[in-house]
């Protein structure tokens, strides 16, 4: 990511970006943890229906027993962990969802968390 260095004003400003961005790359080429299975590939899908929402997550190289999944009606936390690192995110849901019917399974590296929606709302008293 080198540039023409000719005298420029925003040499300084350009240089730490350079920096940062190399340091944030850590000499990986792009890919951060590619040896602990965790990597910027890992992400989540949403898929929704007139009556469910389905999460799924990939977590290659995580246990089954690693994984930790949390539900509050509106989002779902997902917490995993390998020897060498650990996964934790917060995923919207396009809808709510009632967190008692969560069902998952776990398998060959792919988390599929299923909910029932609900149409439900709470009113809330003002006082």
């Amino acid at each position: 990511m080198r540039r023409d260095d000719r005298d420029d004003p925003f040499d300084d400003i350009f240089r730490e970006i350079e920096r940062m961005m190399d340091e944030m790359m850590d000499g990986t080429n792009g890919f951060e943890g590619d040896q602990s299975g965790f990597s910027t590939d890992t992400h989540v899908d949403v898929h929704e229906t007139d009556d469910e929402v389905r999460v799924i997550a990939d977590l290659p190289g995580v246990e089954k027993e690693d994984i930790s999944v949390q539900c509050d009606g509106e989002q779902v936390t997902i917490s995993a962990s390998s020897d060498l690192r650990e996964y934790d995110e917060r995923i919207g849901l396009p809808g709510p969802v009632d967190p008692r019917s969560g069902a998952a399974s776990y398998n060959n590296g792919i988390l599929e968390v299923t909910f029932e929606r609900t149409g439900e709302s709470t009113n809330i008293d003002v006082e």
